[in-house]
């Protein structure tokens, strides 16, 4: 079973923005929406707006209306949406049981008290602690029985057993080949009915008619897991296209736990930003042209954006903390600079003027 780079720009563009809404809006997935606008675009297409609102306990509606304001601020706008993951849930809960139908997934019985021993078990005899399978070699009266004792079970998805592999042609990072025999049969439905976010994601992606996915790179190692998902629901795989990660000068990822309101969206805008200033700067920290420039119209950017543009290599978030001269990157700065002294003064008074209010000055 494999995943080709299938050329579907041909088709019509469909891509999605899909933050969960635990928080601000985050430099790294404002990158992320800027990437996926920019490419909708270029090529005509879509861009559809999905809020993974699963997580009861950490969604807020704060968080959603400042996912929304922070993207209205930077002038990216949308095509579809916001479509809310949490409507969905039923459709989910049926792929997963039209995965056990056709035989692409089972009931597993086995309990957290017996996975820990078979994991202790492993480790011991300095075996793989993957899933031993075990209930995915139970007959059809086996789990009759089991259904009808009332016991517990979670779906997992069943992984081909044959020798193998499931290749990815990353529009970015090229071939990417995971063998069979290291994925394990994962779950993707709990015991409580709830579904898990690699179905999730697949489902939603096939109901939207997502045609590239493009995500930071640390969605890298779920991609031949969803691939499998995609395929065994009967649906050709969408382009896949994953950006570096944005470090820091410690090669620490970027994180609102590490940096706080440094990484913050509203942090620029508080701080004198334009939104075309500080999109110009995100859209640097991962791709480049071929000349290496580094100041473009909305226009010249759309026209010069490509996936082949994205570098491997991870991004540098240059900033010093307690910097007396730079609050943040000084490219970021001095991009922002730029803009700054190019516009207009009619557009600079009023944002002055709101200024001076705020602070009662005016």
């Amino acid at each position: 079973m494999q995943s080709q780079n299938y050329d579907k720009t041909e088709d019509g563009v469909r891509v999605r923005f899909a933050p969960s809404p635990t928080g601000y809006l985050h430099i790294g997935g404002a990158r992320t929406a800027i990437y996926n606008w920019l490419f909708a675009k270029k090529h005509g297409g879509t861009l559809i707006l999905r809020i993974e609102d699963t997580d009861v306990e950490r969604s807020t509606t704060d968080s959603i209306q400042g996912i929304i304001d922070g993207l209205h601020w930077l002038g990216i706008d949308w095509d579809e949406g916001p479509y809310f993951q949490s409507k969905y849930i039923e459709e989910h809960k049926k792929a997963a049981m039209q995965l056990v139908e056709s035989g692409h997934a089972y009931k597993c019985f086995c309990t957290k008290e017996e996975l820990d021993v078979k994991r202790k078990t492993a480790l011991a005899a300095k075996q793989s602690v993957q899933y031993d399978r075990t209930c995915r070699r139970l007959t059809s009266e086996a789990i009759a029985a089991k259904e009808a004792q009332g016991l517990p079970y979670v779906i997992r998805f069943k992984v081909p057993e044959q020798q193998g592999a499931v290749c990815v042609n990353d529009a970015v990072y090229g071939p990417i080949e995971k063998q069979y025999q290291d994925i394990e049969d994962f779950v993707i439905l709990r015991s409580d009915g709830s579904p898990l976010y690699l179905l999730s994601n697949a489902v939603d992606d096939i109901r939207d008619g997502i045609t590239h996915v493009i995500r930071g790179q640390d969605g890298l190692a779920n991609t031949p897991r969803q691939v499998l998902i995609y395929e065994a629901l009967g649906t050709r795989p969408p382009v896949f296209a994953h950006m570096p990660l944005t470090l820091d000068l410690k090669k620490r990822k970027i994180s609102k736990r590490t940096h706080g309101e440094l990484v913050s969206v509203q942090f620029y805008r508080d701080h004198g930003f334009l939104p075309w200033g500080l999109v110009n700067y995100l859209v640097l920290l991962g791709w480049h042209t071929s000349d290496d420039r580094e100041i473009f119209s909305r226009e010249e950017l759309i026209d010069a954006f490509s996936l082949e543009g994205i570098n491997r290599a991870n991004s540098i978030f240059n900033y010093t903390p307690g910097d007396p001269k730079f609050f943040t990157d000084p490219k970021a700065l001095s991009i922002n600079s730029h803009f700054l002294k190019t516009l207009p003064i009619q557009e600079i008074v009023e944002p002055v003027k709101e200024e001076f209010v705020t602070e009662s000055i005016w």
